[in-house]
């Protein structure tokens, strides 16, 4: 079953169409990528799902509900979240500050119960903070919950914003190209935690990202983009064996040669 299905979404900008009348469906408990070419539209599909755009025309769908109309804290409190192409933590708070930001829209505390602090008010936060502090130890992130986000090396920050994320009891995460700037190792490092996400969080994963080496590893199913239209979709054997997908990376001369190169050896 598809946890998330958009039809026929676009947007314009004035005369720019970026995101043109894409159908697309997330399959529930399952990860998929989201990938094509330097501006080819991803972030701006991203923004749309998530509230920040409203579509020009679509319908999104997720859980059952619809969400077109909804705004960013409304679809959060549904179930979807995500982290940014830009590292985005509150840089002078701590880590555990950091998630316990995320699990806000699920605490019941009004600012009555903050003034008074009842006994309710204070069980509710210390249950954040055991659940913060949890979800730092899956992350990786165990033993570092009093530095503050600044001082945290690249990585970290990384894991830091899924561990907010988490914070927020989604059911499906959008990670806008999670392994942007790491090194190898920390790259492997966080492909690892999320395959973990879905296996042991039951949550289902869409993700940018520019690395394929990431992408043909981890992902179930694999959409490409470019100039704002859904050019190809399938396994991600089906994807790298795609012509045209070898065409908008690397251009019309190369995925000819390499389209005769296949014929060849058949």
């Amino acid at each position: 079953m598809a946890l998330l299905s958009a039809q026929g979404i676009s947007k314009n900008f004035g005369g720019v169409v970026a995101v043109d009348k894409v159908d697309f469906e997330i399959p529930d408990r399952s990860i998929v990528s989201l990938i094509g070419p330097n501006g080819a539209g991803k972030t701006t599909f991203f923004n749309l799902i998530t509230g920040i755009y409203e579509p020009t025309t679509g319908t999104v769908v997720f859980d059952g509900k619809p969400l077109v109309g909804l705004k960013p804290h409304e679809i959060t409190q549904r179930g979807i979240a995500r982290t940014f192409q830009n590292i985005r933590l509150f840089a002078n708070m701590t880590a555990l500050e950091n998630v316990m930001v995320g699990e806000h829209c699920r605490l019941t505390t009004g600012l009555f119960g903050a003034v008074v602090r009842s006994a309710k008010v204070k069980a509710e936060e210390a249950r954040a903070r055991d659940k913060a502090m949890s979800l730092l130890e899956f992350v990786g992130l165990a033993g570092k919950e009093k530095e503050f986000a600044k001082n945290l090396p690249y990585g970290d920050q990384r894991r830091l914003e899924v561990a907010r994320a988490l914070g927020t009891d989604p059911k499906l995460l959008f990670l806008d190209e999670p392994t942007a700037g790491m090194n190898p190792n920390e790259t492997a490092r966080l492909t690892r935690l999320i395959d973990r996400l879905r296996a042991e969080k039951n949550v289902t994963v869409l993700m940018i990202e520019h690395d394929m080496k990431v992408v043909m590893e981890i992902s179930d199913r694999v959409t490409v983009l470019n100039f704002g239209r859904k050019i190809a979709e399938g396994l991600p054997d089906e994807i790298k064996a795609n012509a045209e997908v070898v065409e908008a990376y690397l251009g019309k001369a190369y995925a000819q040669g390499v389209s005769s190169e296949g014929k060849e050896k058949k």
